[in-house]
């Protein structure tokens, strides 16, 4: 029986048979705030210090504490999904969001909505199981650590196609997975789809310099003109961190936020009690890098500190300087990469350009369940094309990489 989009505040059970004969029950949530921190934090991350900090209790329960999704009007409605462990406790869980629109996502599916409109179809509601508006891999099929993966990875995926049909939704979307649960996934009947995303990652560099020792001649040469160039002016660069970062920095970072998203988006998905909130939650993990002019702040990157990596998220800027967008986002996060020990800088979605800086073409995963069989067919038939199209493009551009050949794979 198909049930109301209408946010509720109670947990819905849902019966789930797996193929071995064992039935599993799984839970539908309305809020991250009514599943107990610990227990979703011990699924998302047994080992909080080296654990992905998008998939947190803490960062979900800010995206809704904040009404940046939760309202109708975002088009996020959460039904985050919990599978009981048989004792009362949750064994496993994923982020769930029933979407009214696919803005916010990073893996498009607008031509798939467009055609299935087009032919009679209502694409929308579909399911989406992600971080909202946070492009950075990592699991999403969350299981606690000691209990079967392979087995509740299985209900979780089960659990989502039987919520596509009690919803009448036209599809599920698990973007941004771990390369092992896109081909769990796979198995299941999900139709795979990859993207590419561009990662430094660190050669156990001492200095920046041992970093630019490793580029080519002339991609040597070429950033540190270009970090020559964005602090030639009078601009000084700050790195604030943890319980450094006030509410005045915030401030003037969703200034910064609210221009670059308005020029992309329209609108901003982010509002400004997010920040406040990931402040409070989640400071330790928190990096602004803040370019000042005098007195003013005038530009700044947030970059989130989780395990071995440093994400990028969100850069923005109330006056032009040249290439001080390359210096915020890049090579002040190579910088603190290297001074910190982390393996990795994750620079968020897209971005050819980051190449030449010396981030590598990475594949990213995704995995759609789509009900209709019709636009099931075509849409696999996209993606077989899709993947070689993708790996082919990796390939290539990891060939036109800035490193000294033979230094780098």
């Amino acid at each position: 029986m198909r049930r109301s989009l209408h946010d509720e505040s109670k947990r819905l059970p849902m019966s789930v048979e797996e193929s071995d004969g064992r039935r599993a029950v799984a839970s539908l949530v309305a809020r991250i705030a009514d599943i107990d921190a610990d227990a979703w934090d011990a699924c998302a991350n047994p080992d909080a210090a080296t654990g992905n900090p998008f998939i947190a209790h803490a960062f979900l329960n800010a995206l809704e504490q904040s009404g940046s999704v939760g309202e109708r009007h975002t088009g996020w409605i959460p039904q985050h999904i919990t599978v009981d462990d048989g004792g009362g406790g949750i064994a496993a869980c994923a982020p769930c969001y029933v979407k009214l629109h696919s803005a916010g996502e990073y893996v498009f599916d607008h031509s798939w909505a467009s055609a299935y409109e087009h032919a009679g179809g209502r694409y929308y509601p579909k399911l989406q199981i992600a971080v909202p508006f946070t492009p950075v891999p990592g699991r999403r099929l969350l299981v606690r650590s000691g209990a079967d993966t392979e087995y509740y990875t299985s209900v979780l995926a089960a659990a989502a196609a039987e919520l596509c049909d009690r919803l009448g939704a036209s599809s599920v979307h698990a973007t941004f997975l771990s390369e092992r649960e896109w081909t769990a996934l796979g198995g299941r009947g999900y139709l795979l789809r990859t993207d590419q995303q561009f990662h430094w990652r660190n050669e156990g560099y001492g200095t920046f310099e041992d970093f630019l020792g490793n580029l080519a001649s002339r991609k040597r040469k070429a950033v540190r003109r270009e970090r020559s160039e964005a602090l030639s002016g009078d601009l000084v660069i700050e790195r604030i961190s943890g319980a450094d970062i006030k509410e005045k920095h915030w401030d003037a970072f969703f200034d910064f936020y609210t221009d670059t998203g308005s020029r992309k988006w329209g609108r901003p998905y982010l509002n400004r009690r997010f920040f406040s909130l990931l402040g409070t939650s989640m400071a330790e993990r928190c990096l602004l890098v803040m370019a000042k002019r005098g007195r003013r702040y005038v530009a700044g990157a947030l970059n989130i500190i989780g395990g071995d990596c440093l994400y990028g998220r969100y850069w923005g800027s109330i006056e032009h300087h040249p290439c001080l967008h390359f210096e915020l986002c890049y090579y002040q996060a190579i910088d603190y990469a290297i001074e910190h020990g982390l393996a990795r800088v994750e620079a968020g979605a897209q971005g050819e350009h980051k190449l030449a800086r010396g981030y590598m073409p990475t594949t990213t995963y995704s995995a759609h369940w789509i009900a209709d069989p019709g636009l099931r067919r075509a849409v696999a038939r996209y993606l077989q094309d899709e993947r070689a199209a993708v790996a082919e493009n990796v390939a290539a551009l990891a060939e036109f990489g800035p490193y000294r050949k033979g230094d780098r794979s």
